[in-house]
């Protein structure tokens, strides 16, 4: 059993234990192999235990190692252990999949809801035996690199000081400050890996500032975000017969004001105050054929410029523009036609394609505009509001709405949490970027600055387990010395050209650091670096017309 292995070090001042996972260190003259049968003897942490945080695990499993994974809930799942009942997948059950694990016959849904994505995602963690290794009701309350100063760091070629994963034997080690939240003990432990699978849509709520004399606190009802309506045991008896007013125009916004509207009608209608249209459709199929052939297979890859391309693939994608164009009108114009988008004045400003590449699309819930023509919800566009006496004014059109209860739906600060992890300011300032950059990482998880460290799952698909499993896959291949990463230099000018990418594709949202669209792109590069092929069809049809998706990377190795 892992915490067997962990050795009860001195106190630190103040009482705090300290724990050092053993770890193997610094063989001196042994063979490629037995270093890295050393590695594997590594100790290596995992913060989170959502669906980036199991692939982390039971990819760190799968190559030998011994993961520590430390989770603040009581149970695994990340945001999906407190979405809303009515919460369903966004992507169909083969594309929302771990690679090695099929749905169960026995879900026909084609987009599962809350209960059964929670239920696949513990036969998950049973499966592979991953539970042995998580720290439930564990957070950690800050992280710190321990070994060469920041001066000396910043002065490295090499990342980590030395091409692999574990450094140039310096004796770098990451110490995690851990909360035990049943008994409130406060622990630190030691590794020599640290694998951050915090996620972006939770934790740090971003909520809207407001100036002086308009802002919540004239409000005399209740105000929440809806992170902590998410974890409400109480719903029903909260809201029923209330006045509720809904802030937002993305995935919860939309489930709460339906969740609302359910259970008080047109007695207490549900206001749904939003400032940007979003795509919100209802299937992922236009005249029954799958979104998927018109976006996630290899030919799709060509109408795209692409981070790195050479100057076929750029004159291939200049050339084809016109036909991507054309593909995104024909998808808005079915989805303008079944879902009365026009009706209810609810058709965004963007295209279609931009909402893909940049992952603003998102499923209606069940019978949404049924209740907004029944007039249990009621949509109001605004771009100002604040707060008064009883309600909210919308200031753009002199409009007050009296509410109960109003639920902030604004998202959350995903680079703010990122930075927040982190106690040394050296880190805090570089990990994510700045506000008119995207969170600098090498293929979507090594920060070329930040040695001994991956972070899986901050970066974006259609599918999020999708491309956190292969993040985590790549990671693990080289911790287990599958590969050698490039220069820092090579890394940082990698970086560079997708940040490049996202500012073309992703607009104003490229901090949202989304490769939905050229996720087959993305997901060549790691095959390519880890010795596979990233070919991974039967047959030339298949290979260049037939989406991509989870299953077709399964089982993948070193050599496959």
């Amino acid at each position: 059993m892992l915490w067997e292995e962990l050795e009860v070090g001195e106190p630190k001042d103040g009482g705090i234990q300290v724990y050092i996972i053993h770890s193997f260190l610094h063989p001196s003259k042994n063979s490629e192999e037995e270093h890295r049968k050393m590695d594997r003897k590594r100790a290596v942490g995992i913060v989170g235990a959502g669906v980036s945080g199991l692939a982390a695990c039971k990819h760190a499993t799968d190559r030998g190692f011994s993961p520590v994974v430390f989770e603040a809930d009581e149970t695994i799942g990340g945001v999906w252990a407190h979405t809303l009942e009515s919460t369903r997948l966004q992507a169909p059950t083969t594309s929302f999949r771990f690679s090695d694990l099929a749905w169960p016959a026995s879900v026909t849904a084609k987009y599962p809801g809350h209960s059964e994505v929670m239920e696949y995602l513990r036969s998950y963690a049973c499966e592979f035996d991953l539970l042995k290794c998580i720290r439930f009701s564990s957070q950690v309350l800050g992280v710190e690199y321990l070994g060469a100063a920041e001066e000396e760091i910043m002065g490295w070629e090499q990342w980590s000081g030395g091409w692999k994963a574990f450094g140039a034997d310096k004796g770098g080690r990451w110490c995690l400050t851990v909360k035990d939240l049943k008994t409130g003990n406060i622990e630190v432990f030691q590794v020599d890996f640290l694998i951050l699978c915090i996620g972006r849509h939770s934790g740090a709520p971003n909520i809207p500032e407001f100036p002086a004399n308009k802002g919540p606190e004239l409000f005399k009802g209740k105000i929440l975000h809806s992170m902590d309506y998410s974890y409400m045991d109480n719903v029903s008896e909260f809201v029923k017969g209330k006045s509720v007013t809904v802030i937002g125009s993305g995935k919860s916004a939309f489930d709460i004001a339906s969740e609302v509207a359910k259970m008080n009608g047109t007695a207490q209608p549900c206001t749904m105050i939003y400032r940007t249209k979003h795509w919100r459709i209802d299937k992922f199929n236009i005249w029954g054929v799958k979104l998927s052939y018109f976006y996630l297979n290899r030919i799709s890859q060509l109408l795209l410029h692409k981070p790195g391309e050479g100057f076929l693939h750029y004159i291939l994608a200049s050339a084809l523009s016109p036909l991507r164009w054309a593909i995104t009108k024909l998808i808005e114009a079915y989805f303008k036609r079944s879902i009365p988008l026009q009706k209810h004045g609810m058709v965004p400003d963007y295209s279609f394609s931009f909402a893909m590449s940049s992952c603003l699309i998102a499923m209606l819930p069940e019978g949404f505009y049924d209740r907004v023509d029944e007039g249990s919800i009621v949509l109001k566009n605004s771009k100002r509001f604040s707060f008064y006496n009883d309600g909210i004014i919308l200031e753009d059109a002199n409009e007050c709405i009296k509410s109960d209860i109003v639920i902030l739906a604004t998202g959350f600060r995903g680079d703010q949490k990122l930075r927040d992890i982190f106690t040394a300011n050296w880190c805090r300032n570089i990990v994510a970027g700045s506000s008119d950059t995207s969170v600098p990482l090498y293929r979507e998880c090594i920060h070329p600055r930040i040695p001994q460290l991956a972070i899986v799952g901050y970066s974006g698909s259609l599918s999020d387990i999708y491309a956190s499993e292969r993040m985590a896959n790549w990671v693990t291949h080289f911790m287990a010395g599958g590969f050698q990463l490039p220069s820092i230099r090579c890394m940082e000018e990698s970086v560079a050209e997708w940040a490049k990418y996202k500012g073309l594709y992703n607009g104003k949202y490229f901090r949202r650091s989304c490769i939905s669209t050229v996720n087959i792109w993305f997901n060549d590069l790691l095959c390519k670096d880890m010795g596979c092929n990233p070919r991974r069809k039967k047959g030339f049809l298949a290979e260049w017309f037939q989406p991509y998706g989870p299953a077709d990377y399964a089982n993948l190795s070193l050599r496959q």
